[in-house]
């Protein structure tokens, strides 16, 4: 709710329905699962997150301000989804703040006995994914770009016009290169791409 829906007895115009879209970004995935609790671990330890609410049929988890970012719903069973995703969802994402933060996290969970399925240096950003407990995929990321203009740009170009994916790279020597002071537009530049993010 905006601040001018909370004003009451005044009149008030809807926006223009060709512009009215989230103005603050993606609010929350939700998840059925036969397994709660194990689903509840797994994303308060990948995300740093903690149980708002959970009464062992619906829980809802936050990492931030707000008050939910993830809902696990067990009121299955529910059928098992295969190895690969099919037609449909294929996995949610979640940005750090730089890239720092997102190597620790990848030795963090190292540590902890959960490894990415695959490291990719996709250009726009690096991204690590993950498989939680049921089996859906998890994107870490962090932005290789400044800017999302600068980003946009660089997707319009011929690297990303010829290989949309990215390129795969070894998250350990990622955190070796990192700890030695390797600058980030090196880290973070596909093989296959001779100019260096900004």
């Amino acid at each position: 709710m905006t601040s001018t829906d909370q004003h009451t007895g005044a009149a008030r115009t809807l926006p223009d329905p060709t512009v009215a879209r989230p103005p603050v970004g993606l609010a929350h995935v939700v998840f059925r699962t036969n397994d709660l609790p194990r689903m509840r671990e797994w994303y308060c330890t990948v995300l740093g997150a903690h149980p708002v609410f959970d009464n062992g049929k619906l829980a809802f988890l936050t990492y931030d301000e707000e008050h939910h970012r993830v809902a696990l719903i067990a009121t299955g069973p529910y059928p098992v989804p295969s190895d690969e995703p099919q037609v449909g969802f294929y996995h949610s994402a979640f940005t750090h703040p730089d890239l720092g933060a997102l190597l620790a996290t990848y030795r963090r969970l190292r540590d902890a006995e959960i490894l990415p399925v695959r490291a990719i240096r996709h250009g726009p950003t690096v991204s690590l994914y993950y498989r939680d407990p049921d089996g859906n995929h998890v994107e870490l990321q962090v932005d290789s770009f400044a800017t999302a203009d600068e980003a946009t740009e660089w997707m319009k170009g011929p690297v990303f016009s010829v290989n949309p994916i990215g390129t795969l790279f070894d998250p350990e020597e990622m955190v070796a290169d990192y700890e030695r002071g390797v600058p980030f537009e090196v880290l973070v530049r596909r093989d296959d791409d001779p100019v260096p993010a900004s």
